[in-house]
């Protein structure tokens, strides 16, 4: 896998052999959505979107090694919150076994390119699960750039996409990141360019929204919806100039209106992040994640010191990639030699779990 192979990859060696290697390690980005529209649904039951996606500083990280046989998967979690910690109950939403994204994408690929042999996956989550940050597919993307680097193959570009695509419709972005315009599905991607990177913070409460129930809320709900066509314009002309981030977010997402009764307490959410100082806070993705950005020049941590709630706080940097990976030679134990910006060692960590597959 080269550097040009996904525009959102970013690759690293460790010095030795040019021999297939034995470990490879994926820092897995979440993203988040600089507004949303959702259009009608289409005969094929799904619905056609426009959002800009972003990825974020904060990510999971993915080490494969080769195996003999089979592919198996540990879980283990890390806080990365700047505030506040994730309750037992939200970190166990983590699928497991054979249901996690990962072990669908490594067997997807095993496939399809005939790769011979297991692998031992080791996922360290810090990515809030079912939130609208797109931590699920983060993983199954990196779980593809990956298996493929472990075993040095370079299929194309759109090999990869439509690959991911099987996976869900958020995993292609997963794949390339940065800032992107995505319509279709939200796997038609055009890439963007930010006028200027942005800090933000996310919140978390402790409710979730079920995606699946968000879509049937908008079929439901059609009074008080742009219409299409206004979006559709938008997305032929973003590409002309570079994008601005709080721009964007002004334009909404159409699952905050279709919460129901959720709607009063992302309203108080949102209330307490404006009051806190920062700016513009919105949904991302179907929730229940809200982000608002930074001002500028202004002290995240005084921020998180006036906020006023128990919701878990993410401090978050825009950033121009989806995955960074790092190719280990046979004698380099995971770790060594890592990618500078990797979260220390010294973060809490949960229970070890194992799967197989």
């Amino acid at each position: 896998m080269t550097r040009t192979q996904y525009s959102g990859v970013r690759q690293g060696r460790t010095p030795g052999s040019r021999t297939a290697p034995r470990i490879v390690t994926v820092d897995a980005h979440a993203k988040l959505n600089l507004g949303l529209a959702v259009g009608p649904a289409r005969a094929d039951g799904f619905h056609d979107l426009v959002t800009v996606f972003q990825s974020i500083s904060l990510h999971d990280t993915l080490t494969v090694a080769r195996a003999a046989r089979r592919f198996t998967l540990s879980v283990r979690h890390e806080h990365a919150e700047e505030r506040g910690r994730t309750s037992p109950a939200s970190l166990r939403a983590v699928p497991a076994g054979g249901d996690n994204l990962v072990l669908r994408a490594a067997r997807l690929v095993a496939e399809r390119f005939g790769l011979p042999g297991g692998a031992r996956f080791t996922l360290t989550k810090r990515i809030p699960a079912q939130a609208g940050m797109g931590g699920g597919s983060a993983d199954a993307a990196a779980a593809i750039a990956g298996l493929l680097a472990l075993h040095r193959r370079r299929p194309s570009v759109d090999t990869c996409k439509a690959l991911a695509l099987e996976l869900g419709s958020d995993v292609p972005f997963a794949l390339q990141g940065g800032t992107c315009l995505g319509t279709g599905r939200g796997e038609v991607l055009h890439s963007l360019r930010l006028r200027a990177p942005f800090r933000a913070v996310v919140a978390v409460p402790e409710w979730r929204v079920s995606t699946r129930e968000a879509f049937a809320r908008h079929d439901h709900v059609r009074k008080g919806l742009t219409p299409w066509e206004h979006h559709l314009r938008f997305a032929r002309t973003v590409g002309r100039h570079r994008v601005e981030a709080l721009t964007l977010i002004r334009r909404g997402n159409r699952f905050e209106a279709v919460l129901g009764r959720r709607r009063r307490d992302l309203e108080s959410l949102r209330a307490r992040l404006r009051a806190a100082g920062l700016l513009e806070p919105h949904l991302t993705g179907s929730g229940s994640a809200v982000f608002a950005i930074v001002p500028r020049g202004a002290s995240v941590r005084e921020i998180l010191g006036r906020f006023s709630g128990d919701e878990p706080l993410f401090s978050v940097r825009s950033v121009g990639r989806g995955l960074g990976l790092h190719v280990h030679a046979a004698a380099t134990r995971p770790g060594k030699g890592h990618r500078a910006g990797a979260p220390p060692k010294t973060g809490a960590r949960g229970r070890r779990r194992t799967r197989a597959s």
